[in-house]
């Protein structure tokens, strides 16, 4: 019973960090309907650019948050105001921005391997090997480290979402995009924003997984499909349900890498994948699509 406590208390320190990565996923979705297939290889960017700062000039994985978040919310901005605006009206506009983002991720796929190559990389501070013990169960320092700052930073966007202006702008358009309009939320300018903040998370999951794994130019079309079962059984644009289905596929990968073997870790999250879309392809907290 000890071993399956520590397991837990491991799939529940990864998990917070996987939330952070879903939750600029999913946020993306809701407010604008763009399945953002790039979204894993921009972690990667802001995992790269952790490396440079950390090889260059010691700054630390976490503290390269504050570099690397605002540097991909300007990048998010320039990319949206760039690319998605003049396809807003397009009868075919899902599946366009599918094919947008495939392109750019495509696109940002091969400038990191002309400059990185395609050697694993990642980044080694001193905690990235120790752990905190705590009587017979132990967390290695830079999972604990990377949930807390996942935890303050999703705390953070629930704040603003909750307590600013134009998180409720963003709240009413992902609620309802035509009613929001209706009323005089500037849903352009709110996209706008929203794209940026979820680049701003993925810079910030990109630091983290610097630390945490291992990383190579095309190893984020493993971390989009990672992303995707998180949110599909959470509910597609739902905040709240990112946040539980990475604590609770974290959760079942740890036990499943424990008590079958680490190949069949990755396997956890397609099956789940695979089950909620035949069962209940809404999520656990997503709204059921309406016929007709």
């Amino acid at each position: 019973m000890t071993q399956f406590f520590q397991v837990v208390i491991l799939g529940l320190s990864l998990g917070g960090i996987y939330a952070l990565m879903a939750t600029g996923l999913t946020l993306i979705f809701g407010v604008m309907r763009i399945i953002n297939l790039a979204h894993g290889v921009f972690m990667l960017f802001a995992a790269y650019i952790t490396l440079l700062l950390f090889n260059n000039f010691q700054i630390d994985p976490i503290l390269s948050i504050l570099i690397t978040m605002p540097l991909m919310f300007f990048l998010g901005v320039g990319i949206y105001k760039t690319l998605f605006p003049r396809i807003i009206d397009s009868p075919r506009y899902m599946e366009m921005t599918i094919l947008l983002a495939f392109g750019l991720a495509m696109i940002v796929e091969g400038g990191l391997g002309f400059f990185f190559t395609g050697i694993y990389r990642s980044v080694n501070p001193s905690y990235a090997i120790e752990i905190f013990q705590f009587g017979t169960f132990y967390i290695p320092k830079a999972q604990l480290f990377g949930t807390l700052v996942s935890i303050l930073l999703l705390g953070l966007l629930w704040a603003l979402l909750n307590y600013t202006r134009i998180g409720y702008a963003v709240r009413a358009t992902m609620q309802n995009r035509a009613a929001a309009q209706i009323v005089g939320v500037n849903v352009e300018r709110v996209s706008t924003i929203a794209f940026g903040l979820g680049m701003a998370l993925a810079g910030a999951a990109g630091s983290l997984l610097s630390v945490l794994f291992t990383f190579f130019p095309a190893k984020h079309w493993q971390w989009i499909a990672i992303l995707m079962s998180l949110i599909v059984l959470g509910g597609l644009g739902s905040l709240m349900g990112a946040f539980t289905g990475a604590l609770l596929l974290a959760v079942a990968a740890a036990l499943v890498s424990h008590y079958l073997g680490p190949t069949w870790q990755p396997i956890t999250f397609f099956l789940a994948l695979f089950l909620v879309l035949l069962i209940k392809p809404e999520g656990l907290f997503g709204k059921k699509m309406e016929e007709g």
